[in-house]
């Protein structure tokens, strides 16, 4: 839906219409002037969402609408620690600062890749 959002956005732009004037057939219009303006858009969102998409992944494994028991997942690894909070810590701790961590460093990707690839953004 981003990708054909973003395709009718660009394909009203002035440069799309004068190409398509100047006789450019539908794909070198496509691959030469849409694409390179919606590529750097579409990393940078499929980047961001990595963590969102792991949070949610680790929520449903949590309550049990994940993976079953022999495959190893975080959510799940902090349901089973759950239960042994008072003596064992440790085990909520790791699953839950693994998640922590790859969450945070794909958001730090996502951003770093917005601050190279966006073309709208003024130095």
């Amino acid at each position: 839906r981003l990708a054909r959002s973003m395709v009718l956005k660009i394909k009203k732009r002035d440069f799309v219409e004068a190409a398509v004037v100047n006789g450019g057939k539908p794909t070198h219009i496509l691959w030469k002037h849409i694409v390179p303006n919606i590529l750097p858009l579409m990393i940078i969102t499929a980047a961001s969402d990595i963590g969102a998409m792991m949070m949610e992944l680790a929520g449903l494994s949590f309550l049990g609408f994940g993976s079953q028991p022999p495959t190893p997942e975080w959510g799940l690894m902090l349901n089973e620690g759950r239960q042994q909070l008072q003596t064992a810590p440790w085990l909520m701790f790791f699953p839950g600062l693994a998640i922590f961590l790859t969450v945070v460093v794909f958001n730090l990707w996502g951003d770093s890749l917005r601050d190279v690839l966006d073309p709208r953004q003024e130095d």
